[in-house]
């Protein structure tokens, strides 16, 4: 299973970026299929543009990753509950202030 990457901070994917309590998601990013802890963390150590999936395009895709059990959730089961529906771990309500870094097309969807 792939692992976030990151400047992280812990083993439950918090980074020097973001690191509350509820800052446990990793985001995977099109152009290197790759779950990052945040957008700055790839900026930071990548050398190549961001790329970002069409979420009307790829409704599907798991894209998000539970920090604590590693499982992937689609954007839809992501936003639908705001905590993991495996481990029932709660993610960051505000992190939807971001979603337009990640993803196209995240307020159709939503």
């Amino acid at each position: 299973m792939p692992r976030i990457k990151g400047k992280l901070v812990d083993q439950q994917s918090r980074c020097v970026h973001w690191n509350s309590p509820l800052d446990i998601v990793g985001l995977k990013f099109k152009c290197c299929e790759s779950f990052y802890a945040c957008y700055s963390c790839h900026k930071e150590l990548t050398d190549h543009k961001i790329e970002k999936y069409d979420l009307l395009e790829n409704a599907n895709g798991k894209f998000i990753k539970c920090g604590v059990c590693n499982e992937e959730l689609t954007f839809r089961e992501y936003t639908r509950s705001l905590s993991c529906l495996h481990c029932k771990s709660n993610f960051n309500p505000m992190c939807k202030l971001h979603y337009h870094l990640y993803f196209d097309n995240a307020n159709a969807v939503h």
